[in-house]
């Protein structure tokens, strides 16, 4: 995420923000110029109210971002509208990321059979999966309460579950067949991933069956990536997303890990300077080691676990970078 300033007095911005804390100019995002304007020279989404949306649009019309969503809980649905926020706020952060990857984003007006959507649904009334279908994406709003998540996340015994790494992780499905499926990638993917013609039920079915172990890290991403090569490849894209968005962020704000006075072993970095382009994965991977181990301690200083519990073992380097590949061609 790059950084954003008042059009008015160039205050620090949040990507959240409608309004400036210092001098009270209401704000917009403008997804054609990728900054934020002036709310009096724009116009709002029309779910400015419902969903918290801070972005522009045609008048009375929704952004390009929440007209993504096909479906979402009835008006009456108090607190279902309140976890639907929630996920929408998390789903710009992931609209705004594929723009800056230069990522399409092709609806269903567009490609009615295999265009994106999101059906966000309310489990308290239905039994509600997250996943992937055909380019529509559904999520449980459950995942957007703090104690449903954790306690799902404890029950599967995950290191580490957020609204935010649902959207990446699904719309990666949706990826695949976009940047994989039946094209020149698909040898070199089932050479790093596995086949993806395996029975993909059973082998969930399998992997849920299985205590976790450790061989897995050997290389995969996480648990969950080793169940089936389109898991695998959906978990890597998701966390080339979450390195790719954090260092970002880390150079647009100015934060550098100088780790002078420590003396490590030669093999462990300490230094990163975040760049803000990142191009090299190879130069990202090398600043994302330090980085994330300095976050991670700082966490820990805070009494809370690991900002990203993850070790990327070098098999997982080779399958971030087809992913890279694809998803920044010709960089």
């Amino acid at each position: 995420m790059r950084t954003f300033t008042c059009p008015e007095c160039a205050n620090l911005l949040f990507f959240e923000n409608s309004r400036c804390v210092v001098c009270g100019t209401a704000v917009r995002y403008d997804r054609a110029t990728r900054a934020m304007v002036e709310a009096e020279d724009s116009h709002g989404c029309a779910n400015a109210e419902l969903a918290g949306c801070n972005w522009t649009a045609a008048e009375g019309m929704l952004c390009g971002c929440c007209a993504l969503t096909r479906t979402r809980p009835d008006d009456g649905d108090d607190r279902a509208l309140d976890a639907f926020r929630r996920a929408e706020a998390a789903k710009r952060r992931l609209v705004y990321q594929l723009d800056d990857l230069r990522l399409p984003v092709t609806d269903r007006t567009a490609d009615p059979r295999q265009g994106l959507a999101f059906d966000l649904l309310s489990s308290r009334d239905r039994p509600v999966t997250t996943g992937h279908a055909g380019g529509v994406i559904t999520i449980d709003l459950a995942e957007g309460d703090d104690s449903h998540r954790e306690a799902v996340r404890a029950r599967l015994d995950e290191p580490y579950r957020t609204l935010l790494g649902h959207f990446r992780h699904e719309v990666g499905h949706w990826y695949w067949d976009r940047l994989v499926a039946d094209g020149p990638a698909l040898p070199e993917f089932r050479r790093l991933f596995g086949d993806e013609r395996a029975d993909y039920r059973q082998a969930l079915s399998d992997h849920y069956a299985t205590t976790p172990g450790t061989a897995w890290a050997e290389s995969h991403v996480s648990h969950y990536a080793a169940a089936h090569p389109w898991e695998d490849w959906a978990e890597t894209f998701a966390h080339l997303l979450h390195i790719r968005d954090t260092v970002q962020t880390a150079a647009a704000v100015g934060v550098l890990v100088a780790g002078d006075p420590i003396e490590p072993h030669r093999s462990t970095p300490v230094d990163a300077i975040p760049d803000e382009h990142g191009d090299d994965l190879d130069v990202l991977l090398a600043t994302w080691t330090p980085l994330s181990r300095a976050l991670n301690q700082l966490n820990r200083s805070m009494g809370k676990d690991d900002l990203y519990p993850f070790v990327l073992a070098p098999r997982v380097h080779a399958k971030l970078k087809f992913v890279d590949d694809l998803v920044r061609p010709g960089r």
